[in-house]
């Protein structure tokens, strides 16, 4: 496989230095090498299981590591030995789990891991657990790699955690039971099992994808009365992970005191609208702009709503973030129907159509078909525009389409529910993302990480295959050119693989004000990713030749 690999990413070096492509590497390049070799590798360096010491451990907390194990399962001999092996403590979580919010953290004594049967796949640096979404993007690239063994294990590994936790979460930690990530679970299982074909495991798959798919179809995952789905965190309050960034709600109460938004929809000064602590400070200046020290009003009170609390844990369901997508810091997403998000489940649908089909269940899959059919209906009336030619988010709350452009308007093309005139109108608004490094995520700079200049490797994926599938061509491995050029280029200088890029000046450079401030290495999802479009291209290069073009 790996000589397989090396032969792909040589063609495409050859493929770049003919049409004069951002990259600047001659078949031979040691960085192209080089880079084949680190993400080969990473698999292991990134895999953990619950039978080393350094799966427990989790930067994000300062507290001693806990392991706990379902309430209705048996401890491994193994997992209890890590008591002794690790300086940890082994234990049963108070109750079994039916449903993803069954349990409050806050309930809990002390939050840790949570016990996964298979090895897995971590991004990296902070994270160092299994991901919901990361671990599509992770998959794609081991069953490009041919770790297929690994792959399948952590599809499975998401098996267990809707049997024992509820649902898949956010990660395997208990700070995470109140939420779940995009549900990519169907695309994990197709991945796999096109590459690997076998009845029994996907009648298998396809009962959990069930269960999965029901999170998203029932309250309070609804969209009001669109039919449609939302991001929803059960939990209340400021979330536990950001506890290696204790200023970062002060940080988000501070802008909103400058940036007064909604009429006061984030901030109050009355404690019963609101959780978590209180900030204070003192404005000065005849207005909140003029910051003139000579004319300072008495220091003030404030705490962030509950609303924007819901909103806030919300947008970290959706992998994104933060941006300002929905409202500054996207303290109102959960007033939303997304493209992303549904656009998913249409794919969850026509996904399990496919499972049914191959299982030999006509008439379900004539049922997920139906489902499909309507979605698309669905999000062709709230999130198709026209006259801008690109698909925006719906709130729901105020009955008007967003007008934020982002880069999820490639979802459609990408989950093939968009229409051949609307993905040509979609490619047509490309160079809105698009930089030297790729696809950007928004056009807005915010000085948060998932708006302008950051690109992220699953919307490089998401683009190119979703421009590739409606016959954009030319524009796909141009941006599969750029990213991929920016991650070798940046590999050549440092020896590493980031989980984001500054895609206008095509570095690592992460200058983030607010928020997630680190650039990890890894990068579990930008290892994928990258495997994945060198194989988009060199096939399209195969095909190109094969054809005397």
């Amino acid at each position: 496989m790996r000589y397989r690999l090396l032969c792909g990413l040589l063609a495409v070096s050859s493929l770049w230095a003919q049409e004069g492509g951002a990259a600047k590497f001659d078949a031979n390049s040691q960085q192209m090498q080089g880079m084949e070799q680190y993400i080969h590798e990473a698999w292991d360096t990134l895999s953990r299981s619950q039978t080393d010491c350094k799966s427990l451990a989790d930067p994000k907390l300062t507290t001693k590591p806990v392991l706990y194990v379902p309430a209705d399962g048996e401890i491994p001999a193994s997992v209890q030995a890590l008591e002794a092996q690790c300086g940890i403590s082994v234990q049963r979580l108070p109750k079994v789990i039916a449903h993803i919010h069954d349990i409050d953290p806050h309930d809990l004594q002390q939050q840790g891991l949570l016990y996964l049967p298979n090895k897995y796949v971590v991004p990296g640096g902070r994270f160092n657990e299994m991901y919901g979404w990361d671990s599509y993007f992770i998959i794609r690239g081991l069953v490009r790699d041919g770790r297929l063994d690994l792959a399948r294990g952590m599809i499975e590994n998401f098996f267990y955690e809707i049997e024992h936790y509820g649902g898949v979460l956010n990660a395997n930690r208990t700070y995470y039971f109140t939420r779940s990530q995009p549900p990519f679970l169907t695309s994990m299982v197709m991945s796999y099992y096109e590459a690997k074909p076998d009845k029994e495991w996907l009648r298998r798959a396809y009962g959990f994808a069930q269960r999965d798919y029901a999170l998203w179809t029932h309250d309070p995952h609804l969209a009001g009365d669109t039919g449609l789905a939302r991001y929803f965190d059960f939990g209340e309050g400021p979330v536990p992970e950001m506890g290696d960034d204790p200023t970062y709600y002060s940080q988000v109460s501070s802008y909103l005191l400058l940036h007064p938004y909604g009429d006061g929809a984030y901030t109050t000064m009355e404690a019963g609208n609101a959780v978590g602590p209180t900030f204070t400070y003192q404005v000065c200046g005849a207005t909140r702009s003029e910051m003139n020290a000579d004319k300072c009003a008495e220091a003030q009170k404030f705490r962030l709503t509950q609303d924007y609390y819901k909103g806030d844990r919300a947008m970290r369901e959706s992998g994104f973030d933060i941006s300002f997508r929905f409202g500054p810091f996207s303290g109102s997403t959960h007033h939303y129907a997304p493209v992303c998000l549904n656009s998913l489940l249409f794919k969850a649908e026509s996904d399990m159509a496919q499972m049914a089909t191959a299982l030999g269940n006509t008439s379900e899959a004539q049922q997920w078909k139906a489902r499909a059919a309507d979605r698309k209906q669905k999000m062709n009336r709230y999130f198709w525009n026209a006259q801008k030619g690109m698909f925006f988010d719906y709130d729901f709350m105020q009955k008007k389409q967003s007008s934020y452009d982002y880069a999820t308007t490639f979802y459609p093309l990408w989950t093939g529910w968009a229409s051949a005139e609307q993905a040509k109108a979609v490619a047509a608004n490309l160079s809105k993302f698009e930089k030297p490094g790729g696809i950007a995520m928004s056009d807005q700079i915010t000085g948060v990480q998932w708006d302008l200049p950051y690109g992220w490797a699953p919307l490089q994926l998401i683009t190119v295959e979703g421009l590739r599938k409606y016959g954009a061509k030319a524009d796909a491995d141009r941006v599969s050119q750029e990213f991929v050029s920016t991650v070798l280029e940046n590999f050549g200088r440092d020896k590493t693989i980031r989980e984001k890029y500054n895609v206008v000046t095509r570095t690592t450079d992460a200058q983030v004000a607010v928020g997630y401030k680190s650039n990890v290495v890894g990068f579990g999802w930008t290892n994928g990713v990258t495997l994945e479009l060198l194989h988009g291209m060199n096939a399209g290069a195969k095909a190109a030749s094969a054809s005397g073009n």
